[in-house]
């Protein structure tokens, strides 16, 4: 594999170090088949295959019914061709959970498949791994780690595999060997876990305070409580404008992007849903604080599911302007079920619609205004896609005078 021609193209992104969601539904439990024309499944095979190996298999002491059991139903979910419909085994089901609660240990990293390579799909804010530089769009070709005994390249490597080897205890060093795309050379970065605890919002004023910056870094469990105090301060302020910062945010609750959406339209629908039966419009509602506010929309290549659902809402109901990058493009909804023994399954159920009804899966939204991220490096903290979402926000708010 070249690695100069590697493109930031995250293909599959699941289980994450921190955790990648994308467009789940929120409180559902098991569930019968609505209208399957899917027959029982034989499973006699599997039941011989099984016999075989304890009759013929060269270290018999090592079947072990349960692995075999949670392998099987790994199998069944793989067998589809769906990267988004997946079963978990309890404890990766038990750290999927976790980690949409918005607490876990790591370092930071939410991880995909970049060509067929482990990456970062985005370092998250104020943890081991963005304070060390790591970048969107970084490889991660080895993962070493003393302790463990760990010294593994992650070629052909699960991505649940790389986060047990990543997450570790809190003050213990993991090694990474990382690339990045127009570097000569690979490089050894040097990581300390710690307990990650992320909140899913964040909110800044710039331009003398006149305009709020309203981070969202996912839609998790947390988010709708942390946004409305968001919304209480930007009212306090009376700014006269809104930057809607979704950079890097991989999507979760999909009633999440619904709930935030309200708040700057005043009715009708923001997404539709359609599954195996029919299309569903889910529409505003709420307060809508935020209604009639110049907004400007940033997105890239990290913006996933609800996230693309909230910035092509915004975009073609009120006609926000979308500035940054193109878009991930995931339009697939996921039901997250509980099953026996603590394991979970992840299922596609339904593909998502923008209002004018186009699916962007594997396309994602086109910004407005394109505006590729460029680090400074003398000025860290400069922020060239902040800068011109800031720039196209005053035009919009002087066109309305």
């Amino acid at each position: 594999m070249n690695l100069k021609k590697i493109r930031g193209v995250l293909l599959v992104a699941l289980l994450a170090v921190s955790c990648t969601y994308f467009g789940y539904r929120l409180g559902q439990g098991p569930r019968a088949a609505k209208g399957s024309s899917v027959s029982a499944v034989d499973t006699s095979m599997m039941n011989e295959v099984l016999v075989r190996l304890k009759e013929s298999y060269l270290k018999p002491d090592q079947i072990d019914a349960k692995k075999l059991m949670y392998g099987a139903a790994e199998g069944l979910t793989a067998s589809l061709g769906d990267p988004y419909t997946s079963f978990y085994p309890p404890k990766d089901n038990e750290r999927s959970k976790a980690d949409l609660q918005g607490e876990f240990g790591g370092v930071g990293i939410q991880l995909g498949y970049i060509e067929k390579t482990l990456g970062v799909m985005a370092p998250m804010k104020n943890t081991p791994a963005e304070k060390a530089g790591i970048k969107a769009g970084d490889l991660i070709l080895n993962i070493k780690d003393e302790q463990k005994g760990i010294d593994k390249s992650t070629a052909d490597l699960a991505i649940e595999d790389a986060v047990d080897m990543i997450r570790g205890l809190k003050g213990t060093p993991v090694i990474l060997t990382m690339f990045r795309q127009g570097d000569k050379q690979s490089r050894e970065v040097t990581l300390v876990r710690d307990v990650i605890n992320v909140p899913s919002t964040e909110l800044s004023f710039v331009d003398n305070d006149t305009v709020a910056v309203m981070s969202v870094y996912k839609f998790g469990e947390q988010t709708k409580s942390e946004w409305d105090k968001m919304v209480e301060e930007v009212q306090k302020k009376k700014v006269k404008g809104v930057i809607l910062d979704l950079r890097n945010n991989p999507g979760g609750y999909l009633q999440r992007a619904v709930d935030l959406g309200s708040d700057f339209i005043k009715d009708g629908v923001i997404v539709k849903q359609r599954d195996r039966q029919a299309t569903e419009e889910l529409g505003a509602s709420g307060d809508g604080r935020l209604i009639g506010m110049p907004l400007v929309v940033l997105i890239n290549k990290g913006s996933a599911s609800a996230s693309e659902i909230l910035s092509g809402a915004l975009k073609q109901r009120i006609g926000a302007k979308l500035v940054g990058e193109n878009s991930f493009g995931k339009g697939t909804v996921q039901q997250v079920e509980e099953l026996s023994n603590g394991a979970g399954l992840h299922v596609t159920i339904a593909e998502w619609l923008l209002p004018d009804g186009s699916n962007i899966h594997g396309k994602g939204i086109a910004p407005d205004v394109e505006v590729k991220y460029v680090p400074d490096e003398k000025n860290p903290k400069k922020d060239n896609q902040l800068d011109k979402a800031l720039e196209v926000l005053k035009g919009m708010m002087l066109a309305s005078k």
